[in-house]
């Protein structure tokens, strides 16, 4: 069964990844400039740094990410403080460090700490006693002090300013507070305390933040400006039809009609090249590989151990819905990846570090 996770799992992964290095490439092979000639070759670069990560964390006791917690939480808020002084600035955000020839992401690398870090919380270490502590935690220590330790690295992330990141963090507490035994009363009571204030938020936000929101609305609002892009992503993937273009052939990518084609915006540029049917299949497996992580969750004894696989797979379904309706115009732009699609080394090592991390749950599922 264990053997089975981890081949389903690399498989699946690798699929995907592979047709992102292909769809990266016929996005940018015809751009004039060095670093257009070279960019999927960094992907693929990055790919096997991905790949020999995910090895790593199969055979990497998860265990040991219990009492490395504190430490993980600690440094992905070291280096979110980083950017604010050494981070790299593009399109108007700080949001890299850059190390070597790598641009780090530390949003990325926060993302799954968070988990790591409300799997440890919400959970016990003990042989005899294997259930979640967050049923008897009263709002106090059940909602205000973790969320306490979520809004610092979101609020850091926002800043930056990524407003999709900093909003993910706080999408994953809400569905990691509903699947453990928190009272449901005080998920409503967040629920509305983050409701209620958001009209008052509008004001905090940056010009470009609200033009994109008022372009979700409407899109003809400003149609060569923040609505460009999303009118754009959605030709590209209506002109594919059922079969697509064909590779190398999709004609909104190819004339670069679509900006971000390689990145936030590739699965438009997939569906145009491979249609309804290669975007369905794509799906399909994103599917698979969602399904085999809660799967695992499902059947890990170890409470730790079923909040962390809970929350890759929550992070994963989560990031993969948002993208895709963003690429449709069914949610706003907000700059958040297609996991092992997109272009960017941060993005694929944390993912396949994370799926290394579910194989090894998997792997060792026994109590503590």
């Amino acid at each position: 069964m264990t053997r089975n996770s981890f081949f389903k799992i690399l498989i699946l992964a690798l699929i995907i990844a592979t047709l992102g290095v292909l769809s990266i490439y016929s996005s940018t092979y015809q751009k004039e400039g060095t670093q257009w000639q070279d960019i999927y070759k960094r992907q693929m670069l990055w790919l096997i740094i991905g790949l020999a990560c995910f090895f790593f964390m199969s055979r990497f006791n998860y265990r040991k990410l219990w009492d490395a917690n504190y430490f993980i939480y600690g440094a992905a808020l070291f280096f979110l403080l980083l950017v604010f002084s050494l981070g790299v600035i593009r399109l108007g955000a700080q949001r890299w460090l850059k190390i070597a020839w790598f641009n780090f992401q530390p949003s990325e690398f926060a993302k799954l700490a968070i988990i790591i870090f409300l799997a440890r919380y919400f959970s016990r270490k003990s042989i005899d006693d294997t259930s979640l502590l967050s049923g008897k935690f009263g709002i106090f220590q059940g909602i205000i002090l973790p969320f306490i330790f979520v809004a610092i690295p979101m609020f850091l992330i926002i800043e930056q300013p990524d407003l999709g990141s900093g909003l993910m963090l706080m999408l994953v507490f809400v569905g990691l507070l509903y699947l453990t035994n928190v009272r449901l009363k005080y998920i409503f009571i967040l629920l509305l305390a983050l409701i209620l204030p958001l009209p008052f938020f509008w004001h905090f936000l940056h010009d470009y933040q609200k033009q994109r929101l008022l372009v979700f609305l409407n899109p003809n609002i400003d149609p060569l400006g923040a609505g460009y892009t999303v009118i754009q992503s959605r030709i590209a993937i209506g002109s594919g039809g059922f079969l697509g273009r064909g590779w190398l052939c999709g004609s909104q990518s190819q004339l670069y009609f679509l900006p971000e084609s390689h990145t936030d915006f590739i699965f438009a540029t997939f569906s145009e090249q491979w249609g309804f049917l290669g975007s369905s299949l794509l799906i399909l497996m994103y599917y698979l590989i969602i399904r085999q992580g809660f799967i695992i969750a499902q059947r890990t004894g170890d409470s730790f151990g079923r909040l962390l696989a809970y929350g890759i797979s929550l992070l994963l379904t989560l990031q993969v819905f948002i993208n895709i309706a963003m690429n449709m115009g069914l949610a706003p732009v907000v700059g958040l990846p297609l996991p092992m699609m997109s272009y960017g080394g941060s993005s694929i090592l944390v993912t396949f570090i994370a799926l290394g991390i579910l194989v090894n749950i998997d792997r060792t599922r026994n109590v503590f």
